[in-house]
């Protein structure tokens, strides 16, 4: 059963000074004019919170999206919606509450509702230049009925659904931690972040620090984090016309904090945005962000990863909160619960419990080991006081196939130790017998993928060689060895052809 979490966050509502323009002289376009308002003042931008809204289309076309290359995978680490390998429209509006990805931030999905009452599905959102551009899907059969409703200058509906919508609220919420996490880093241990990965849900997401942190560091973080979150510090936007001739450089804050980037190269839209965590950050940034980071709830730092690189080592800190949060609170309380019931015990005794299996396994373990190895030792016993009884003649060599049933984690730990205590006991016999065994192991039911061990020993490296080839090229077996020892497995079933053909070539050995 899910734990619930006793939290309450403010009612979701986007206060009205969320967003505030500082330019006297930028508006956001009108429908009149005929334009796309430019990405960092879409709607989704001005309003994170809003579902829906009423906009024209300005331009529409169709395309082809190019075809991944073969073999070749995505190293994000969020799995983008994918675009079908088929013709796909290329709507831009004049306003959209589907955001297009950027900052850091993955694409919204979403929905187009046309004057017809027809509804597509928004697949991908992009930013090209200064623009969105909505990827949607055509049905089969409906390319020239899509073009006439995406006509420019129709009316359409852009609408977030309750997935569109859950996705969205995921993704703000953790980059709105992000800049919280990592204004936090900077301002109180000096640690800038280097990069940062918006995960897929539900996923830690984390950031790139140039150096591991100690277990007090990260307390120290998560403690002032909450801290905030729980004082319900109020975030907003600023944005201003951008000008193409002034040079944009970091801000540095009283803390003497760097902040920002330079713009992508490609960026031609008309503004620059700040968003703006009261008292704790300000940073560019054209992602859509909560309007007060109590929404987070609550904030947790479970784990550091280090990175190391040629040069540097850096860590990776993950953090969690909003959405990501409570669904890893009620997955870490039902893993709890069913690693309690499995145990037998109450939730607060897991970790001593747990000690106790793991201490009780490894005196197992080393039973069975001693076990086993009392059991080569006499197995072994046997085969060399059958070797010295076939003793006498010039030409004598021992042969003998020896197979074993048997389910062990260790199969070839324990055909080592036979093949040890064989050579140790035939050392000591007062005359040199030349062998050659071979050992196998098969499990007790096999299947296509079962593995059988096999072994071959010997006294002379050329003929255990010959045999080990041998059993490679005729039976598949892989393996390899060098000096008096060749080991190597068998997958699939072991059947009496199998032990039928080691008889034989053991019968050719001289």
């Amino acid at each position: 059963m899910a734990v619930a979490v006793a939290l309450s966050p403010p009612p979701l509502s986007t206060p009205p000074d969320y967003f505030r323009i500082i330019s006297p002289t930028l508006q956001v376009p009108t429908p009149s004019t005929g334009v796309s308002v430019p990405v960092g003042i879409l709607a989704c931008q001005r309003d994170p919170l809003l579902r829906k809204i009423e906009t024209t289309v300005v331009a529409c076309n169709v395309s082809q999206p190019p075809s991944a290359p073969a073999g070749k995978k995505s190293k994000k680490a969020v799995v983008a919606p994918t675009l079908p390998n088929e013709p796909i429209l290329e709507v831009v509006l004049h306003d959209t509450v589907i955001f297009p990805e950027g900052g850091g931030q993955p694409t919204d999905t979403g929905l187009l509702t046309t004057s017809d009452g027809k509804i597509w599905s928004v697949l991908q959102a992009k930013r090209h230049g200064g623009h969105a551009v909505h990827y949607v899907k055509i049905n089969n059969g409906e390319l020239d009925l899509s073009l006439t409703a995406f006509t420019p200058g129709s009316c359409v509906t852009a609408s977030l659904g309750q997935e569109d919508y859950d996705r969205r609220y995921d993704h703000m919420s953790m980059h709105t931690s992000q800049h919280l996490l990592s204004a936090l880093l900077e301002t109180r241990l000096n640690l800038p972040t280097l990069s940062w990965s918006l995960t897929s849900f539900p996923s830690p997401c984390y950031v790139e620090v140039p150096r591991g942190m100690t277990v007090e560091e990260i307390r120290q973080i998560q403690s002032e984090a909450n801290r905030l979150v729980f004082e319900g510090r109020r975030v907003h936007t600023e944005v201003e016309e951008l000008d193409r001739d002034k040079k944009y450089v970091p801000a540095v804050l009283e803390s003497g904090r760097s902040v920002g980037k330079a713009l992508p190269s490609d960026y031609t839209g008309g503004v620059n945005r700040v968003v703006v965590i009261d008292g704790v950050d300000r940073n560019p940034c054209c992602g859509t962000h909560l309007p007060t980071i109590h929404n987070l709830q609550l904030f947790i730092l479970p784990h550091t990863e280090t990175m190391s690189r040629s040069s540097t080592t850096s860590a990776r800190l993950y953090f969690l909160s909003g959405p990501r949060l409570i669904e890893y609170i009620n997955n870490t309380h039902d893993f709890l619960s069913n690693t309690a019931s499995v145990l037998s015990c109450g939730a607060p005794s897991v970790p001593e419990r747990v000690s106790q299996v793991v201490d009780e396994r490894k005196k197992a373990e080393k039973r069975v080991t001693d076990l086993e190895s009392e059991l080569a030792k006499y197995i072994s016993s046997g085969l060399v006081q059958e070797a010295k009884a076939g003793a006498g003649n010039d030409d004598y060599i021992f042969r003998k196939y020896l197979p074993r049933t048997g389910d062990g984690d260790n199969a070839l730990g324990f055909l080592s130790a036979m093949s040890t205590a064989f050579s140790e006991q035939m050392t000591k016999t007062n005359t040199q017998i030349p062998y050659i065994l071979v050992l196998t192991s098969t499990p007790s039911a096999q299947t296509s993928s079962t593995t059988t061990v096999v072994m071959v020993i010997g006294f002379d490296d050329t003929k255990v060689k010959s045999i080990g080839e041998a059993l490679k090229l005729q039976l598949g077996v892989k393996g390899g060895g060098k000096g008096l020892r060749w080991s190597g497995k068998y997958v699939g079933v072991w059947k009496e052809k199998e032990s039928t053909l080691i008889d034989s070539l053991l019968e050719n050995v001289h």
